[in-house]
């Protein structure tokens, strides 16, 4: 049985790569670049492909018997027998990134036995710097970070959805105190710092929307999981989610009998 590198050294081999990646999306980020529909109807610009070529080449030369995944990527089931595989979103955000607006990331995932181990999630336009590693907590530009220690959803401020930040089906205390960002990873990394206390998450949210912000939250004493209580589990056959939530275990309940609410309005 082939021994696998250590998490210390999958992390610097995420940070070496993340750091190029946002180099060059940050080039196109402040001079412009082409946009054009995928198959689907949603907007992919030079950035997302030039980061997912990048990121790609830097990490699967390093680690040639691991697995790739990334929205960006067709994905040929070769990663369903690999011992770990790598889960990347080039540009999550890519409206906010079109917009000139700052709430995109780049985050990047080593997932081993369906659950992330190492994590590197980078903010390149707020200059913001996530990392974390199985057992070995979170941090943020170098400091560690813990979750919310609220206990009341009633003085929650949480991560939502825009659709959900506009939607009766969410009450208007909360919604009144809740926030957006275009990136899903963004808004768990903020509830994984404290500055959110808590996340909604709607159904079929992929693989490279959660793993990376997903070890960042449970790393810092958090918890992403179903409406259910289950963890989420990664690198399966199919790469999409049902509903679930992000936060500390006194918010789990209160925030899951609030989605399960909300997803009876349909949202």
């Amino acid at each position: 049985m082939t021994t696998l590198p250590p998490l210390a050294e999958e992390l610097d081999l995420l940070v070496g790569a993340t750091a190029e990646a946002a180099e060059a999306a940050l080039a196109l980020f402040r001079n412009g670049a082409k946009v054009w529909t995928k198959a689907g109807g949603s907007p992919v610009t030079e950035a997302d492909m030039a980061v997912d070529a990048l990121l790609r080449e830097r990490l699967t030369a390093a680690r040639p018997g691991y697995g790739y995944l990334s929205e960006e990527s067709v994905d040929d089931g070769s990663r369903l027998t690999a011992p770990r595989t790598f889960i990347v979103d080039p540009i999550d955000g890519t409206r906010s990134f079109m917009a000139g607006t700052t709430d995109w990331t780049i985050p990047v995932a080593i997932v081993e036995a369906g659950r992330p181990v190492v994590a590197v999630l980078l903010a390149p336009a707020r200059g913001e710097d996530y990392r974390a590693i199985a057992g070995g907590g979170a941090t943020r530009d170098g400091q560690p970070i813990h979750i919310s220690d609220r206990t009341t959803i009633e003085d929650a401020r949480l991560a939502v959805s825009q659709r959900l930040l506009k939607s009766e089906a969410l009450p208007r205390p909360i919604r009144a105190k809740s926030v957006f960002h275009a990136s899903l990873a963004y808004r768990l990394a903020r509830v994984a710092d404290g500055r959110l206390d808590g996340a909604a998450v709607k159904p079929n949210a992929q693989d490279w929307d959660l793993a990376a912000a997903d070890l960042l939250v449970h790393e810092a004493g958090g918890r992403l999981r179903t409406v259910d209580g289950d963890p989420p589990r990664y690198d399966r056959d199919t790469t999409a989610h049902g509903a679930m939530i992000a936060g500390g275990p006194a918010l789990s309940e209160a925030l899951a009998d609030i989605v399960t609410q909300v997803m009876r309005h349909g949202i």
